[in-house]
């Protein structure tokens, strides 16, 4: 299994596999065309609610990365995320991010459990 996590503005690469954009807004400055996404589930990105309370400096990574995995408990975003893990044994996958930090942002909690 080979997942790993690039930034979305980053060209893409022939090692990338399937292109998953793990954001909920699209990224600024980026056309559809040059992002070269396979894939975008939005159900399995943070809330607009946890995404604003993180960004806003109210909580730690650590129980940002736990209000994330229960978020991931929703049904429809476990199917996604059991997608995505079957993408990744079949070949390789690349978690997309606009994150300035990718390793302080919900794509490492992905990898974790996708990894997991």
């Amino acid at each position: 299994m080979s997942v790993r996590v690039r930034r979305v503005h980053e060209p893409p690469e022939p090692a990338d596999g399937v292109r998953v954009l793990v954001d909920r807004l699209w990224p600024r400055g980026l056309s559809k065309d040059a992002a070269r996404i396979d894939e975008w589930p939005k159900a399995l990105t943070p809330s607009t609610e946890l995404r604003r309370w993180y960004h806003a400096g109210e909580g730690s990574y650590e129980e940002f990365a736990e209000r994330y995995e229960a978020e991931l408990d929703d049904p429809e975003a476990a199917e996604l995320l059991d997608h995505i893990r079957e993408s990744a044994r079949n070949g390789d996958v690349t978690l997309l991010t606009a994150s300035k930090t990718p390793e302080q942002s919900h794509a490492t909690v992905l990898v974790r459990l996708l990894e997991s």
